[in-house]
């Protein structure tokens, strides 16, 4: 008797620690990822990835352009188009201009090719050439914006997608409505919401690091164009 009792324990024991193996095992297999979530997302995630991978790429590419613009040494080049002006060397100056690849050069070059006409005149054809310098920048620039407002966009139109697909299943579960039958795609109506978001603002945070660059470059821009023509204003020595 007590021999039965106790084997009646002992497998009492085994299937409670293997009930508590599997459900500990469903557990985990239940833990969510950060991939998991956007393989359940659907066509819309492959969409979203497109675009920030978009977003990424011209980010690095328009940052290390201004960075080299803002890195270049305008104080210097100035400096040697000051002498070559004081020394009448209106050639030597615009040799250094074409020989130097940066927006304030082509800007002073530009300025130098009009000497002899009114400061007017001068000073319009540098400004006309930094607007184009500064457009050149600004290019595809316009295109992170419009992700950092196309993502959260697309992704509400996965949520849309995914309530009808819910909607869809539960109408076709008949009077048999599981939980399971609605998960899907009310799961990726969420994936996709979260997604779109997380797009935008990256988006968004990238597109203003680009604009603040951007900034700093015309603001360098416009302080060189006053520099020489002041310059040019300064009486003969």
């Amino acid at each position: 008797m007590f021999k039965g009792i106790l084997l009646t324990v002992n497998e009492i024991d085994s299937a409670t620690q293997a009930t508590a193996q599997v459900v500990e095992s469903g557990v985990k297999e239940e833990t969510l990822s950060l991939w998991n979530m956007a393989m359940h997302g659907g066509w819309i995630m492959w969409v979203l990835l497109a675009l920030l991978a978009l977003c990424i790429y011209i980010f690095i590419e328009r940052f290390l352009t201004l960075n080299r613009t803002l890195k270049s040494d305008s104080t210097q080049f100035m400096s040697n188009i000051r002498s070559y002006i004081h020394q009448g060397d209106v050639d030597g100056a615009r040799s250094l201009a074409k020989s130097t690849n940066s927006p304030i050069a082509r800007m002073v070059d530009s300025g130098l090719s009009r000497l002899g006409r009114p400061l007017g005149d001068i000073q319009t054809s540098i400004e006309n050439v930094g607007r184009l310098e500064v457009s050149d920048l600004e290019k595809r620039v316009s295109l992170i914006a419009t992700v950092a407002s196309l993502g959260p966009m697309i992704g509400f139109l996965g949520t849309v997608t995914g309530m009808i697909k819910a909607f869809f299943e539960m109408a076709h579960a008949g009077n048999n409505i599981e939980i399971s039958v609605l998960s899907s795609g009310i799961y990726e109506a969420m994936v996709t919401t979260v997604g779109g978001l997380i797009v935008g603002i990256i988006a968004y945070f990238l597109y203003t690091l680009l604009v603040s660059r951007i900034n700093n470059v015309v603001f360098q821009l416009e302080a060189r164009t006053i520099e020489f023509m002041d310059l040019l204003n300064e009486p003969e020595q």
